[in-house]
């Protein structure tokens, strides 16, 4: 019989919060000990969200601190938050997902201008594995402290792995993405509310944005040389889902065959045969790639959906969790989208 692993959940009362614990429920190895929530701390669970009412869950209690030791933490907080949770976790012995952005880029330098502060523990930049498990696997099973990706780098990652691996000769990399509403967050600004976001679609951050160091960051490990990516995010009239897509110069070959290839045992990354829907991914850790090289320009064109709160949040925190513990990659995850 596998161990039971005692779990906290911080920031339990977000978006990508709840999706964890929504997952976790499902997990039979996990067992949830602690909830923290500085905005609602002292109610049960199923006062804030009371979709939590026929579960275990419903009758805990979220506080502004574990009340209970536990194994493991995922942190779904702000990133400076996590910032300066992390290092007290780790010097606890306990084992750490960290949801936010703030172990994500080993360049320290990178905060200040992205993030708008000092990073004050590049000591653990180095130690901090990035838990994309379809380009890190290997590192993430022994590792303390697993950054979790962000979304737009998930599904764009996916989209350019292959040919990075491959060493193909790149001219240029342009992700044009888009994402629904819940990317964010509750806690959000007056363009996001309904009445303005109902019926539109804007891009936002088009100068600059924070995921855009971490795409670089991950693109030179795997590659081996700087690649400068033009990076645009749009925000849609969707709840959720994401759709990356990402385009680049290079020679033609048998792309088809190499994504197939290199994601052949991957239990959560397909080549589609078309162009696929957000409702394709909705609710699940699937990502979903469709390839087409336009001979004229000799560009390649790859297409990405996941869901924003799943593969590019908290399913992909399971994900890694998992692999962290030894589990079957899959459990908890084997859901298939929620459609119509």
């Amino acid at each position: 019989m596998e161990q039971e692993i005692k779990v906290c959940v911080y920031g339990a009362t977000g978006y990508t919060g709840v999706e964890l614990l929504r997952i976790l429920l499902e997990h039979p190895y996990a067992k949830i000990v602690s909830l923290t929530s500085q905005s609602y701390a002292g109610k049960r669970l199923s006062e804030v969200f009371p979709s939590f009412l026929p579960t275990p869950l419903g009758s805990m209690f979220l506080t502004a601190e574990p009340e209970e030791d536990f194994d493991i933490a995922f942190l779904c907080l702000p990133h400076e938050t996590s910032l300066e949770l992390v290092p007290e976790l780790l010097k606890r012995g306990k084992r750490v997902i960290d949801l936010s952005g703030a172990y994500r880029i080993g360049d320290k330098s990178k905060y200040p201008e992205y993030y708008g502060f000092e990073h004050t523990h590049p000591e653990l930049l180095d130690k901090a594995v990035y838990g994309l498990p379809e380009l890190f696997r290997e590192h993430i099973k022994t590792a303390q402290l697993v950054a979790n990706p962000g979304c737009y780098p998930t599904a764009t990652l996916l989209a350019l792995y292959p040919i990075l691996r491959e060493g193909i000769e790149l001219d240029f990399v342009i992700v044009d993405a888009l994402s629904g509403v819940s990317g964010a967050g509750r806690k959000t600004s007056q363009k996001f509310h309904y009445p303005e976001m109902e019926g539109n679609a804007f891009a936002y951050s088009v100068e600059k944005h924070r995921h855009t160091p971490e795409m670089e960051y991950v693109i030179q490990r795997v590659y081996g040389k700087d690649i400068k990516l033009r990076f645009t995010p749009q925000v849609i009239p969707a709840v959720r889902g994401m759709m990356a897509k990402v385009y680049t110069r290079c020679e033609e070959l048998d792309f088809v065959s190499l994504y197939k290839e290199t994601y052949e045992g991957e239990p959560f990354v397909f080549i589609s045969q078309e162009p696929p829907h957000l409702k394709h991914v909705v609710g699940t850790n699937f990502c979903l790639l469709y390839l087409h090289y336009h001979r004229e320009t000799s560009i390649l064109e790859v297409i990405s959906v996941i869901d924003n709160l799943s593969k590019g949040a908290s399913s992909q925190a399971v994900q890694n969790f998992n692999i962290m513990m030894g589990f079957g990659e899959g459990l908890a995850l084997k859901r298939l989208a929620t459609f119509p």
